[in-house]
C-alpha cells in the first residue's frame, strides 16, 4: 500500500537516500579526517626528523658527542606522541636512545628488527599502528649515521576521531531532520502531468528529428519546461550542424598540439619530454629482457662563438643543418633528440658492439667538423660526444644520462672534437671534482690557500716584477694543483671568491715585496673569464686598494686572450675601469687562443705575454720560431711590453733577449715562492 503511488515511492526513496547520503558523508568525513590527520602527522614528523638529522651532522662529523646528541634528542620532550628515538652510527651501532613521557622503557627492545630497519626506505611511514621516521645523517655518499623516531598513532587518532564525532553528529542529525521534512513538503508540489513531454522525448529519440516542438500548455512549471525544451531543441538543432564542422578542426588542432608537445619547434626532432618518456619505456624493456642500451650525449664545440659572431638567426639555421647531417650519419632506428640549446641525445638501436659504436662516433665527429654553408657564410664547429651504457647506471634514467654527460665533458677536457665511452672510474673523478668544489669555501675560510710569487726579470736578469700564483694545500685532499681546482671553481661559480682572496692577499703583502727592491716593481694578478663578467669585482678591487693604500702603478692585471675575446665588449668595459684606477693590463697566453689580430687594434694593453708553447718550441720548430719572432716584432710596433713565460733553458732566454723581449719569466730564473721564502733570499 505504501509503494503503490509514485508520490509515496519517491518520498520514501528520498528519505532513504537522504539517510544514506548523510551516513556516507559522515563516514567519509571521518575517514578523510583520519587520512588528513595521518598526513599532517607524517608531515610534522618528517620535518622534525629532517631538522634533527641535519642538527646531528655536526655532532657526528668527527667523534660522536654523546652529551650533545642527548641534548638534541631531549628536544623531543615537546612532542607528547613520541614513543622513543634512537641514533645509530654508520654501522647501525646504537649511540643513544630517547624515551617519550608516555613510553615505559622496561626491557627496551626495538619494535623493528635491526635487519628489517636497515632495509627500510629513508623517510616517514606508518607501520603497525606507529609512525616511523628513518633519516640519514650526513650525505648519501658519506653517511655519518641514522636517526629513528617512533610515534604512537592509534591512541591520538582514536581520541581525535571521537572528539570530531561528538561535535559533528548533532549537526548531522539536525540537517537530516530538516532534509526529510523538506522532502515531504516538496513532493506534494512536484507531480503534475508530464506525459506529453515524455512522449515527445520518446519520439525525438526514435526519429532524431530535432526540429520537433511541443505545444506550450499547462501550469506555469510545465509551460516553462515546455518553452525551455523548445529552445533547447532549437539549440541542439543548430549545434548539430556546427558540430560536423568543428570535428574536422579539432582533429587538425589535436595533431598540431601533439606535435608541439612532443617535438622541438626549430629542428623538428623529438623534444626532451618525448625522449625522456621513450627512454624510460626502453630502459624498462631492456632490463626485463636482460639486454643493454647505448646513449650518446653530444654538444657543439664553438656554437656560442657562432651565435656571437654571426647572430642567433645563423645559429638557428646551423642547428637545423646539424640535425639533418646527424640524421644522415645515424642508422635507421636510432632516436635523436634535441635536449636544449646545442645539446643532443641519441638512443642507439640494438646495442651496437664496440666497433660499430666507434664507427658511428667517428662519423659524427668528422662529419660535423666539416664546414657548413649558411647563407654564404662558411661556419666551422666541432662536436664532443659522451657515450654511456644502461648497465653502468643500473637502468636508471637519471644516472644513464648523467653518465653520458660526464663522458661528454671528458671529451671536452681531452681537447674536444672527440668521443669518450663512460667507465665507472669516471664517476670517481666526478666525485673528486664535487669534493673539490665543495671544499673551496672551507679552504678560503681556513686559510688553506697561499700566494706564491714568480719573478719576472729584465734582459740583465734583474727582477722587475712578480706574478701572483695561488696554491692550495688542503687538509683532506693534500696539494691540489691550480690546473685542477681553477676549472672546477669556474664551473661551480666559486672562482670569484678565489680571485677576491688573491687580490686581498696581494694588497696585504705588496709593501713587503716592494721593500725588497729599489727599482720599478709590478705585481701581476690573473683574472678569469668569469671575473670580468662580474661588474661588482671592480668595486671590490677599488675598496681593497683604498683599504691597504695601494699604489696602483705597481699592480698589473693579466687576462687570457680567449677570456678577453669571448666577452670582448664586457671585458673592454671592465678593464677600462681597471686602467682608470692606474693599473696596467697584460694579455696572457697570446697565440694559444683565438689570435684574432684585428682585435689588437681595439684593445688597450700594456703588455703582451707570449705563451709557453711557443717558447718550448724555439729552435725546435721553424714555424713556431718564426711565429714567435713575428709576435715580438708586432708587439714592438704596437709599443707594447713583451713578456715571455715558461723560459727554462739558457738558449731560449738568449733567443728572446736577442729578438727584443723586454721581460722573461720561468724556472730558469725563479720558481714560484711564498712571501716568507721570498724575504729570505
Amino acid at each position: 500500500m505504501l509503494f503503490r503511488t509514485i508520490k509515496n515511492t519517491t518520498t520514501m526513496l528520498t528519505v532513504v537516500a537522504i539517510c544514506l547520503v548523510c551516513t556516507a558523508v559522515l563516514v567519509f568525513s571521518i575517514e578523510e579526517y583520519e587520512s588528513l590527520y595521518l598526513e599532517s602527522t607524517l608531515g610534522d614528523l618528517d620535518g622534525l626528523s629532517e631538522n634533527m638529522a641535519s642538527d646531528l651532522v655536526s655532532l657526528m662529523a668527527t667523534d660522536p658527542d654523546t652529551f650533545e646528541i642527548t641534548t638534541t634528542l631531549l628536544r623531543l620532550d615537546r612532542y607528547e606522541n613520541v614513543k622513543y628515538a634512537v641514533v645509530f652510527d654508520q654501522h647501525w651501532q646504537q649511540l643513544n636512545v630517547y624515551f617519550g613521557s608516555t613510553f615505559t622503557p622496561q626491557n627496551f627492545e626495538l619494535d623493528i628488527q635491526l635487519e628489517t630497519l636497515k632495509h627500510l626506505p629513508l623517510g616517514v611511514e606508518v607501520r603497525e599502528g606507529e609512525l616511523i621516521a628513518l633519516k640519514l645523517v650526513g650525505d648519501a655518499r658519506l653517511p655519518l649515521g641514522y636517526l629513528l623516531i617512533v610515534n604512537d598513532s592509534l591512541g591520538p587518532l582514536k581520541n581525535s576521531k571521537l572528539t570530531l564525532l561528538k561535535r559533528v553528529l548533532p549537526l548531522v542529525l539536525l540537517v537530516l531532520f530538516i532534509a526529510i521534512l523538506g522532502s515531504f513538503l516538496i513532493q506534494r508540489q512536484l507531480f503534475l502531468p508530464l506525459s506529453r513531454l515524455s512522449r515527445l522525448a520518446q519520439k525525438i529519440q526514435k526519429t532524431h528529428d530535432y526540429s520537433l516542438r511541443i505545444d506550450i500548455r499547462g501550469k506555469q512549471e510545465v509551460a516553462e519546461l515546455s518553452r525551455d525544451i523548445n529552445r533547447m531543441m532549437e539549440t541542439i538543432n543548430t549545434e548539430t550542424q556546427k558540430n560536423s564542422e568543428y570535428t574536422e578542426q579539432l582533429k587538425e588542432q589535436q595533431k598540431t598540439m601533439e606535435r608541439l608537445a612532443n617535438f622541438d619547434g626549430l629542428t623538428g626532432l623529438p623534444n626532451r619530454q618525448f625522449f625522456m618518456e621513450t627512454l624510460r619505456i626502453e630502459l624498462a624493456k631492456a632490463k626485463r629482457d636482460n639486454r643493454n642500451l647505448v646513449l650518446m650525449y653530444f654538444d657543439l664545440d664553438g656554437f656560442k662563438g657562432v651565435n656571437d659572431a654571426f647572430g642567433h638567426e645563423i645559429g638557428d639555421l646551423l642547428l637545423m643543418e646539424v640535425c639533418l647531417r646527424t640524421k644522415a650519419f645515424l642508422r635507421e632506428g636510432d632516436l635523436i633528440s634535441r635536449l636544449g640549446g646545442d645539446e643532443f641525445l641519441v638512443l642507439l638501436h640494438n646495442d651496437p658492439n664496440d666497433i660499430m659504436l666507434f664507427e658511428i662516433s667517428e662519423r659524427l665527429v668528422h662529419g660535423l667538423s666539416k664546414p657548413f654553408e649558411i647563407q654564404s657564410w662558411e661556419v666551422q664547429i666541432g662536436v664532443s660526444i659522451g657515450i654511456a651504457r644502461a648497465s653502468d647506471s643500473n637502468f636508471n634514467v637519471s644516472e644513464f644520462i648523467s653518465n653520458a654527460d660526464i663522458a661528454m665533458y671528458r671529451s671536452k677536457d681531452a681537447g674536444r672534437s672527440t668521443h669518450t665511452v663512460f667507465v665507472p672510474d669516471m664517476m670517481e673523478d666526478n666525485k673528486r671534482r664535487l669534493l673539490i668544489a665543495n671544499s673551496i669555501s672551507g679552504a678560503i675560510k681556513h686559510n688553506e690557500f697561499s700566494v706564491h710569487y714568480q719573478a719576472k726579470v729584465a734582459p740583465d736578469e734583474s727582477v722587475v716584477g712578480y706574478e701572483a700564483l695561488i696554491r692550495w694545500k688542503s687538509e683532506s685532499l693534500g696539494m691540489v694543483s691550480p690546473a685542477e681546482f681553477i676549472p672546477i671553481a669556474e664551473q661551480s661559480g666559486k672562482i670569484l671568491s678565489i680571485t677576491k682572496w688573491v687580490i686581498k692577499k696581494v694588497c696585504q703583502e705588496l709593501d713587503q715585496i716592494l721593500a725588497m727592491h729599489t727599482g720599478k716593481m709590478v705585481v701581476s694578478l690573473n683574472l678569469s673569464a668569469h671575473d670580468i663578467k662580474n661588474a661588482s669585482l671592480v668595486d671590490y678591487i677599488r675598496a681593497m686598494f683604498d683599504k691597504y693604500r695601494v699604489d696602483t702603478s705597481h699592480i698589473e692585471f693579466e687576462v687570457t686572450e680567449s677570456a678577453y675575446l669571448e666577452n670582448f665588449d664586457v671585458a673592454n668595459e671592465f678593464l677600462k675601469q681597471i686602467r682608470d684606477m692606474g693599473c696596467s693590463i697584460a694579455l696572457d697566453d697570446f697565440g694559444a687562443g683565438y689570435s684574432s689580430l684585428g682585435y689588437l687594434t681595439q684593445i688597450h694593453l700594456n703588455t703582451l705575454k707570449i705563451d709557453k708553447q711557443f717558447v718550448d718550441n724555439l729552435n725546435v720548430s721553424k714555424r713556431s720560431t718564426l711565429v714567435t719572432k713575428t709576435i715580438i716584432e708586432m708587439a714592438k710596433q704596437l709599443n707594447l711590453q713583451i713578456c715571455a713565460e715558461g723560459v727554462e733553458t739558457r738558449e731560449q732566454a738568449e733567443f728572446l733577449i736577442l729578438n727584443g723581449c723586454h721581460q722573461l719569466q720561468g724556472y730558469l730564473f725563479a720558481k714560484p715562492m711564498n712571501l716568507q721564502d721570498l724575504l729570505k733570499r
